[in-house]
């Protein structure tokens, strides 16, 4: 245990023992207090792991094992249940413990908010920081339902706060007010609707910047990927966004998340395999 605000209850397939070898760290973010619509998804970065052991370790792709990567997981961050402050701070602190330790997080939600801390806490180390966000939603309303902290909002306060607009870039967005389009296409950098041709054309053009991936499962249709509080139709296949995965590599990513799945509306776990395949892609294209 790397801090006393983890609960190491259970790890990511072939997650080794050694923090201190580790050159990245898994950390679970089991908080859902702002969900908009269907809340569940702090149970996500738990079913994210069960579902990786039914996963090789190999990857046809990539030709790379997870056993030839050093990893660790440190388990979940202490989320009180309703404290969103608490639970914000507690995600921060340990995001910031893994990055000056000099090691990439990788991060399970739980919903989109958890994304605003380990942000913070990765732009501390790379003020040169890019953010690709990688979903179906913008995610840079001013306020939602009121509330200017939300898995609908982070990303403006990332972008008022510290990160500024021009470094965020948007994929595969298809839903959100005409004023986030607007704050997209006018102030960010905004791909509706589709990933490719356009995400290997930006990383080109951020080659050697430091680079923080955001994903929210919803990017993909919900034919593929059920299991998400808020789905919305017309998005990636299961192919497109491993593709879009893959596409990282040879990029300088500091840091990636996945977020936003949520196991009790995914019967049949394909949103939940979907995603720990995702992440074992992103550990053998990453690190």
């Amino acid at each position: 245990m790397i801090n006393e605000k983890l609960q190491r209850l259970g790890v990511f397939h072939k997650s080794g023992d050694d923090y201190q070898a580790a050159k990245g760290v898994i950390f679970g973010m089991p908080m859902d207090f702002t969900t908009s619509f269907r809340p569940g998804t702090r149970f996500g970065p738990a079913r994210i792991r069960e579902a990786s052991y039914g996963l090789e370790e190999y990857s046809f792709k990539l030709h790379k094992a997870l056993s030839d990567k050093t990893y660790f997981d440190a388990g979940d961050v202490f989320c009180p249940f309703g404290n969103v402050d608490q639970s914000l701070a507690n995600i921060e602190e340990v995001a910031d413990q893994v990055v000056r330790d000099g090691k990439t997080p990788l991060a399970l939600g739980g919903e989109h908010l958890c994304t605003l801390p380990v942000l913070r806490a990765v732009h501390r180390r790379y003020p040169n920081l890019a953010v690709v966000h990688l979903d179906a939603h913008a995610d840079t309303a001013d306020t939602l339902f009121g509330e200017r902290f939300s898995h609908g909002t982070f990303l403006r306060r990332a972008a008022e706060e510290f990160l500024g607009a021009r470094n965020l870039y948007q994929f595969g967005i298809r839903s959100g007010t005409e004023d986030e389009w607007v704050f997209g296409r006018e102030y960010a950098h905004l791909y509706d609707h589709e990933i490719f041709p356009h995400l290997p054309k930006v990383l080109e053009q951020l080659k050697g910047r430091p680079i923080y991936v955001t994903l929210d499962i919803d990017v993909c249709d919900p034919a593929v990927a059920p299991g998400t509080g808020t789905p919305e139709p017309g998005g990636a296949t299961a192919k497109e966004i491993l593709e879009a995965v893959w596409s990282l590599e040879g990029s300088n990513v500091v840091a990636f998340d996945l977020v936003e799945v949520l196991p009790a509306l995914d019967e049949s776990d394909r949103t939940s395999v979907l995603a720990a395949k995702l992440m074992r892609e992103a550990i053998l294209t990453i690190l």
